[in-house]
């Protein structure tokens, strides 16, 4: 037998449940999905330890990054940082709270927060307003071992008009949670390039935040090679009007390595322009790239020009590329926007064109590579860095031959 309730207005009848709040219980299981949406915060508390279902963690192997997910005081002697800063200024360490530290950086994941909690003095180099400088400004970060846990913060400000590259290279092996915080001022022109060649047992999971004042232009390069995991997440922010923001990467990984990068480019002010493109090969079993892109045309980002691509080439059976581009267009009036990606093999008809011409198979094999990653190395504006790269590549180059000659 059934029987029937009545239930005053507005009320819900017992095991029933409010339209309403059923909408609002759906809503809070709904998980993050665009760059823009990602909560932010200075407390560790905040993030909460991530599960690997989280849309910006799902990809990284959490369990080999341990040590960063841990809000405790850093070991004084992971890491040793020289700053070679001809032409530039070496201001103070900058505290909490000191600007610029904290004008430019709001960290998006819970290492960020813990380095920027734990990190008592940032690093900041400055170039003064006007200045040009010939050398490239070296900060050296060295590992003294894989147990080891560091924590780095890294403020570099281009004031007005300032033109200069700084170089951040990483060496040795420790596991590091490193911020860096990138201020560049009206009409500035500034080229940041980082550079993984840790050691195999390193950890380094970082976070790049910059934004881009009027006319403003940031060349942003990540350049890894080395290390066990390394994940290191650009952010820019195009906010002055005419703004541009050129950000690439080049990743080589091999057997056992993970090397991430997710890259957000937010078109925020009016003409700004912004290219994208990372590339990256793989060899070897259980070789890990993963490349997440996030561009964001903000609604007053009118007259905006924005492109990005990610390309990627497998050498061995056993590697494999993660590679989702987004794209996010909140006003309809701009001059262009897209994004690509594309993982694969090798062309065939390259290697048959060159070696029609009498070109031997492995040399072939050995001029494709090159001529895909060069590309990156030439957007590079330091010829002592594009010779070591290219001397890199033609390493790395050397071990997949081995490996194929061993397999044969």
């Amino acid at each position: 037998m059934t029987t029937a309730t009545q239930t005053p207005a507005g009320t819900v009848a017992e095991g029933h449940i409010d339209p309403a709040a059923r909408l609002a219980a759906a809503a809070a299981d709904v998980p993050v999905q665009t760059r823009s949406e990602r909560p932010t915060s200075f407390d560790p508390a905040d993030f909460g330890a991530p599960t690997g279902r989280e849309v910006n963690w799902k990809h990284t192997p959490l369990d080999r990054i341990a040590a960063l997910l841990r809000d405790e005081p850093a070991d004084d002697e992971a890491i040793t940082v020289t700053v070679t800063a001809a032409g530039a200024e070496l201001g103070a360490p900058l505290r909490e709270g000191q600007a610029p530290r904290g004008t430019v950086l709001v960290p998006e994941d819970l290492p960020s927060a813990i380095a920027s909690r734990r990190a008592d003095g940032a690093v900041h180099v400055r170039i003064p307003a006007e200045a040009e400088l010939e050398a490239p400004v070296v900060v050296e970060v060295a590992g003294a071992d894989a147990a080891r846990r560091g924590i780095l913060h890294l403020v570099i400000e281009a004031q007005a008009h300032a033109r200069a590259t700084v170089l951040l290279r990483h060496t040795g092996a420790a596991a590091l949670a490193e911020n860096v915080e990138i201020v560049v001022a009206d009409g500035a022109q500034l080229e940041v390039v980082t550079v993984q060649q840790w050691d195999d047992a390193a950890v380094h999971a970082a976070s790049h935040q910059a934004r881009v004042g009027r006319d403003g232009l940031l060349r942003h390069v990540v350049v890894s090679f080395g290390g066990g995991v390394v994940r290191v997440n650009p952010s820019v922010e195009l906010a002055g009007t005419g703004s541009q923001g050129q950000l690439y990467g080049l990743s080589f990984a091999d057997a056992g390595q993970h090397l991430e990068s997710q890259v957000y480019l937010h078109h925020k002010g009016e003409n700004t322009v912004g290219d994208v493109l990372y590339k990256g090969a793989l060899q070897g079993a259980s070789a890990r790239s993963v490349w997440i892109g996030d561009v964001l045309i903000g609604p007053d980002a009118t007259g905006t020009d924005s492109y990005e691509a990610n390309r990627n080439l497998v050498l061995t059976d056993g590697a494999r590329a993660d590679s989702i581009p987004n794209l996010e267009i909140e006003t309809g009036d701009i001059r262009g926007a897209g994004h690509a990606s594309a993982t694969g093999r090798f062309d065939d008809e390259q290697l048959f064109y060159l070696q029609a011409r009498g070109i031997a198979e492995d040399e072939a094999r050995r001029l494709v590579v090159l001529g895909f990653l060069t590309e990156i190395v030439q957007k590079i504006d330091i010829p002592a860095l594009q010779d070591e790269l290219i001397a890199a590549i033609e390493a790395e180059l050397a071990l997949t031959e081995s490996a194929v000659e061993a397999s044969a």
